[in-house]
């Protein structure tokens, strides 16, 4: 693989988040998966490893590195296990991401430090049961009564909010009415165990079954009135710039579940015998596995590439999109075709590759579909306004 001009330091975090993936999920990913349980241990693990807080300044307990080491590191995890790459990605660019580029400094001193060391993660509240790819559409609202937030409504699909380690949501919420009657949307910080939050663990998901997702209900929730997370008002643009940023981490799950899956596809291809020969000398499977890794080699270029326009300070949104885009679906591309090459052991439990075929669905639909993405390209090419 082409190092793409990696520092020493991001090459070290790779091969150690590579190893632990290895070592410690591995071996029980596939246990996980099947009973649906969200691991305290390997996110208490993966935390120590200073996975979460990757790009955090020192001063509020991160490693301050750059978003191109923190996508190398989702992209390894990726590569075995989509289940925790999510718990990362979404502790991260979800859960951390909006408290430290818009929390002021009390907020920033109460919470970042506890969620750097992995002692509590934090979830964005954003999509609801009748609003998904039109956020605007959000029904939750919460009104400023004596000093307080007074919080009503529901979210749904909510990564890291229902486990003993959830701490606080960042919870986007109608706080009144703009001039023109446009609705004016705040985000505010609700810490998990206040009166009036209740979370629910969802179950019986088809992907990522080890990762913790919830449906969220507030009603009459009350927090004080500085949990305000920046300007109020301001949510909106809060929730498309963390959903930028994050887009860059879905592209780096695709990256590196498609790298976990075109493993697994050439590994089973030399082994696996058929009218005297493996079959990875059949040129039809070859031909099916070089395909899949020329489309992961222009996946991992055109992310690298957002990552470092994004570390440069310059525009990175049309690429994030183009990223999350090109990486979700080659990743469907490549697990379709490395199910095929396992042929009827693809559809079996036992093999590793029908989690992956299952987990890559989620990675075209969440943090904006394949179709919200085309339609932030389009946009931003001129297609139209």
């Amino acid at each position: 693989m082409y190092d793409f001009g990696l520092t020493n330091e991001q090459k070290l975090l790779r091969q150690n988040v590579r190893e632990f993936a290895e070592n410690e999920i591995a071996p029980v990913a596939q246990q996980l998966d099947e009973t649906e349980t969200f691991s305290l241990d390997l996110t208490r693990k993966m935390a120590g490893l200073g996975l979460f807080g990757i790009v955090v300044s020192e001063e509020y307990g991160g490693a301050h590195m750059d978003y191109l080491a923190y996508v190398i590191a989702v992209e390894e995890i990726a590569r075995i296990d989509g289940s925790q790459a999510a718990t990362v990605a979404a502790a991260n660019s979800l859960g951390i991401g909006p408290i430290y580029y818009f929390g002021n400094e009390k907020q920033k001193k109460e919470w970042l430090p506890r969620l750097c060391r992995g002692e509590i993660l934090a979830s964005f509240g954003l999509t609801e049961p009748n609003a998904g790819s039109d956020a605007g559409a959000s029904k939750t609202n919460a009104r400023l009564e004596n000093g307080s937030w007074v919080v009503n409504g529901s979210k749904i699909f909510i990564t890291n909010s229902t486990s003993p380690m959830a701490g606080v949501c960042t919870v986007q919420a109608i706080t009144g009415e703009k001039a023109g009657g446009k609705k004016e949307i705040s985000c505010i910080l609700v810490p998990n165990g206040t009166p009036g939050f209740t979370p629910k663990k969802m179950t019986g998901k088809m992907m990522w079954r080890s990762s913790d997702t919830g449906e969220l209900y507030f009603d009459d929730c009350r927090v004080p009135e500085e949990n305000l997370l920046g300007e109020r008002g301001d949510g909106f643009h809060q929730m498309l710039s963390t959903l930028d940023n994050g887009r860059l981490a879905i592209g780096a799950m695709g990256l590196g579940g498609a790298q976990g899956a075109f493993e697994l596809a050439l590994k089973y291809a030399r082994e696996r015998e058929q009218f005297g020969v493996p079959i990875s000398t059949f040129q039809v499977n070859a031909f099916k596995l070089a395909d899949m890794d020329t489309e992961i080699e222009a996946a991992r270029n055109l992310l690298y590439k957002a990552c470092k326009l994004k570390d440069a300070g310059l525009s990175f949104r049309k690429l994030a999109a183009m990223g999350k885009l090109y990486c979700s679906e080659v990743m469907g591309r490549v697990c379709d075709q490395a199910v095929q090459i396992h042929g009827g052991y693809g559809l079996m439990k036992e093999y590793n590759i029908e989690r992956f075929y299952r987990d890559y669905k989620l990675l075209t639909i969440g943090e904006g579909t394949s179709e919200i993405q085309r339609l932030v390209i389009s946009r931003m090419i001129g297609c139209y306004s």
